[in-house]
């Protein structure tokens, strides 16, 4: 049966074929083990009346002057008669084993009497022919007692099996009509009670239908089963995560356009300045490299906030060095850090966090880069990161002039008023890639005993993992 669901089909099929299936093959065995039991039954009980014939037959046997006698009473046979349609023959065979009365054409039984037995008297029981007619037998030898006694008489009655066949069939259909009677009873509560069952994915089903292609709101279906439950709250969480990937797209398609239309339109400002001569050509040149530069910079960050919000998406982490990918970072920003002279301190040790090694080589990288690009010439900055109890903390410290309080509240949101004067779009993906870990990120400033402000504090805590 299980072929038969291979494909995808209905639950409601699934649910029937396997309920009423098997209750209907145990009615059609036990329908036929039922009739098996029934003619057992009803030979039992016409076994027993052949039994009573024969006993009857052979207690009427007797020796007169030296010869068998038997005078059979309409009573021993009218057992056979009214209710009961059968036929019923006998046959007696002498002292001398030859034919002494009733139907010759019975055979005679080929047993023989034991004649050391305790009850030699006992019937035996067989089924034989009559005239080509199937017929159930009772033989008995018949002890025949007289003052000489001479031997034992063989007393043999038979029936045909008509009305025991006619009585088996007869109860065999009623109970198969009672069978067939409660099969659709079963047939019809199953399919009731599954209609009932099914009834809240079917109003599952209309609710989703109903709602509008944009509509990714949960769903709450009336008197939604706990068995469905599990299923509504994985379902709801996907439309989370899709509203959650619809906005951001959205956002960024939005934002985007925006963003990139500024520094093309400086651009085409600036090349058609040239193109006029208002300024001397490597001045333009210079004037739309730094505009270049902008545009390409803007470009990579937004590129970088798409993979970004793609691997989030995909839910892989692993478990990170964290010490090691702040090494690979410093490494590959070296070249900046010398540019400008910088004093570069790294206090970085082995420990493991979850998340995605690019990302987080991205979150240090953008911090990094922040800071050098607002750390002046010759001074410091460093990277510092430490464990307490469960939680990392990844601190990246400069010595620039630090960041305004308003500012500071909306740096992490993308194509803020603030973005460009916080370092472009590289905070912003700072705030993704952390929100995507479940870490946290604070920005403070750090203020000197005569209240100026010395630096800023990036700092990002996330939860270790044990080694």
């Amino acid at each position: 049966m299980a072929h038969l669901f291979s494909r995808r089909r209905s639950v409601r099929a699934y649910l029937l074929a396997w309920i009423i299936s098997p209750i209907a093959l145990f009615i059609i065995i036990d329908s036929f083990s039922l009739y098996r039991n029934t003619l057992e039954s009803v030979n039992t009980a016409y076994d027993r009346m052949l039994i009573a014939s024969v006993h009857s037959i052979g207690d009427l046997l007797r020796i007169e002057n030296g010869e068998l006698k038997a005078s059979l009473p309409y009573a021993a046979l009218e057992i056979y008669e009214a209710d009961y349609s059968s036929r019923m023959i006998y046959r007696i065979n002498g002292l001398d084993g030859k034919f002494f009365d009733g139907d010759a054409d019975l055979p005679s039984y080929k047993g023989k009497a034991d004649k050391e037995a305790i009850y030699p008297a006992l019937a035996h029981i067989y089924e034989d022919t009559y005239n080509g007619v199937p017929v159930r037998v009772a033989a008995l030898f018949q002890p025949v007692v007289t003052n000489d006694p001479r031997g034992a008489a063989l007393v043999q009655v038979a029936e045909t099996m008509e009305n025991r066949s006619a009585l088996a069939r007869k109860i065999f259909w009623e109970t198969l009509i009672r069978q067939a009677a409660l099969l659709v009873v079963i047939v019809s509560v199953t399919l009731y009670v599954v209609r009932r069952a099914l009834q809240p994915v079917d109003a599952l089903r209309r609710q989703l239908d109903e709602r509008p292609a944009d509509d990714l709101s949960p769903v709450a279906p009336p008197m939604a089963p706990r068995e469905l439950q599990p299923f509504i709250d994985a379902l709801n969480q996907l439309m989370a995560r899709l509203r959650r990937l619809l906005d951001h797209q959205q956002r960024f398609v939005a934002n985007a356009s925006h963003q990139l239309r500024t520094p093309l339109a400086v651009l085409k400002t600036q090349l058609q300045s040239g193109l006029r001569g208002d300024a001397p050509a490597p001045v333009i040149w210079q004037e739309m490299s730094g505009t270049v530069e902008r545009a390409t910079t803007l470009a990579n960050q937004l590129l970088s906030l798409a993979k970004v919000e793609q691997i989030r998406g995909r839910g892989a982490q692993e478990v990170c060095d964290l010490g090691m990918l702040a090494r690979e970072t410093a490494v590959d920003l070296s070249p900046l850090i010398a540019e400008k002279d910088l004093d570069f301190e790294l206090e970085a040790e082995k420990i493991l966090v979850m998340g995605h090694p690019w990302m987080i080589g991205e979150l240090i990288s953008n911090l990094l880069h922040n800071a050098i690009r607002h750390t002046p010439a010759q001074g410091r900055l460093g990277i510092r990161i430490t464990a307490r109890e469960d939680v990392a903390e990844l601190l990246i410290w400069d010595s620039g002039e630090g960041i305004d309080d308003q500012a500071m509240e909306n740096v992490f949101k993308a194509f803020s008023s603030n973005v460009s004067s916080a370092g472009g779009l590289g905070l912003t993906i700072c705030g993704e890639i952390v929100d995507s870990m479940q870490a946290t990120i604070s920005l403070r400033n750090r203020v000197g005993e005569d209240g100026t402000i010395e630096g800023l504090n990036a700092s990002v805590h996330v939860r270790v993992v044990a080694g």
